[in-house]
């Protein structure tokens, strides 16, 4: 169908259609013009460039900022590495089968990759433009040959080693962090690493336990179930923001406050929670869309029901739900914002804070920091979309 056929089916099929498309179109080309003439001419982004810092890594201090660089290496190799093993396994098994993956030209991996990441990239690509020193142009160079040698050395390593790299991933934070905050405590910390703190652990947290709670819900046993009820009601029927003030302020009321962990560790244990209730309906859910019969199946071929669990039915309701998870997710990343109500420096107290700086009070920038600040969570909230349209298409979600 050509364009000139498709338009005529879908946007002018009658008069009321043409209508509607022309009055959509101008509104839609009003509001695309004055966001580029704002981003473009009018913008006054000079007070990002300044505080860029600010934004990514909050007060972190300026002699310990190549801990950041380091940690940002490290994570680019591990992630080739995985990639490279995932790779390697993948050419084995179709070999295996009898059926080589074809070659794919280097250009069309490059392509693939840009297609693939391209909000990161540019991103990325607008952080270099806006730094005012050739450091994070050096940064962003080691961290893709990292990320390259990572590839190659973990395609090259052989499948029984395999396993340790695959581990790295949930092994490397427990080194991590006592390298990043022993120049300053993560209580300090802001900007987009304390909301990528927050939210990255969290995520990690509060998916387990959530499983759990969805099993327990399900479960025969009365007292398993009614606990697991009470704490997904409890809470699911309070606010996250009750949560966040709670964890800073009530505990101290309850426990001494020489007891009481960071309020870092506070707030992730408030967010873990109120997502793992979330979470375990979510899976409730998913366990609901597996067909009984597969139990029966399971049952008559003398399975356990802990593997009928772990082996059959888990892994296909976690299937069925992937967007219903990664949406919760999202959502977790967007609200790590609420960290600003108990005095953190995250993302949006800075956008807020450097407008009142000396050089910049008075001038109405917040319109210019409130954007760029969006433009940060809008990066990782469409990444985490898109990746997981990717990990639906390749289990085939939706289609039978």
């Amino acid at each position: 169908m050509t364009a000139v056929a498709w338009a005529r089916s879908n946007l002018f099929r009658n008069r009321r259609d043409a209508v509607t498309t022309i009055v959509a179109g101008l509104i839609v080309g009003w509001v695309l013009y004055r966001t580029a003439r704002f981003v473009v001419v009018t913008g006054r982004w000079e007070v990002v460039r300044t505080n860029l810092t600010l934004f990514l890594v909050g007060r972190y201090p300026n002699g310990d900022q190549w801990r950041v660089a380091v940690v940002a290496i490290g994570a680019g190799f591990v992630a080739g590495l995985v990639a490279g093993q995932v790779a390697r396994r993948r050419l084995g098994a179709a070999i295996a089968n009898g059926t080589p993956l074809p070659t794919v030209p280097f250009t069309d991996r490059v392509r693939d990759v840009v297609a693939r990441y391209w909000p990161a990239l540019t991103l990325l690509l607008l952080l270099l433009l806006l730094a005012r020193t050739a450091s994070p142009w050096l940064l962003a160079a080691a961290t893709i040959a990292a990320t390259v040698a990572g590839r190659l050395l973990g395609a090259r390593t052989p499948r029984r080693v395999g396993w340790a790299i695959f581990a790295l991933p949930a092994v490397l934070p427990l080194a991590v962090l006592p390298f990043l905050t022993d120049p300053l405590g993560w209580d300090r910390w802001g900007g987009m690493m304390l909301t990528l703190l927050l939210a990255s652990v969290s995520m990690i947290a509060c998916f387990p336990l959530g499983v759990l709670l969805a099993l327990g819900r399900r479960s025969t046993l009365p007292a398993l179930r009614a606990v697991s009820i009470g704490v997904i009601e409890f809470f699911r029927g309070i606010p996250l923001v009750v949560l966040v003030l709670m964890s800073d302020v009530a505990l101290g009321f309850f426990f001494p406050r020489d007891l009481l962990p960071g309020k870092v560790v506070r707030v992730i244990v408030a967010f873990t929670i109120f997502t793992a209730a979330y979470v375990a309906e979510i899976v409730r859910g998913g366990l609901q869309s597996v067909p009984r019969g597969q139990t029966e199946a399971a049952q008559a071929l003398g399975l356990s029901p802990v593997r009928i669990t772990g082996l059959i039915v888990l892994p296909q309701a976690l299937r069925n739900v992937i967007p219903a998870l990664v949406g919760q997710f999202i959502s977790l990343f967007k609200d790590t914002t609420l960290v600003f109500i108990i005095g953190f420096l995250d993302v949006l107290s800075v956008a807020d804070n450097v407008t009142k700086q000396p050089e910049f009070r008075g001038q109405g920038l917040i319109a210019e920091t409130l954007v760029f600040a969006a433009l940060l969570f809008w990066v990782g909230s469409y990444t985490l979309s898109r990746e997981s349209q990717r990990i639906e298409r390749k289990l085939g979600v939706g289609t039978r």
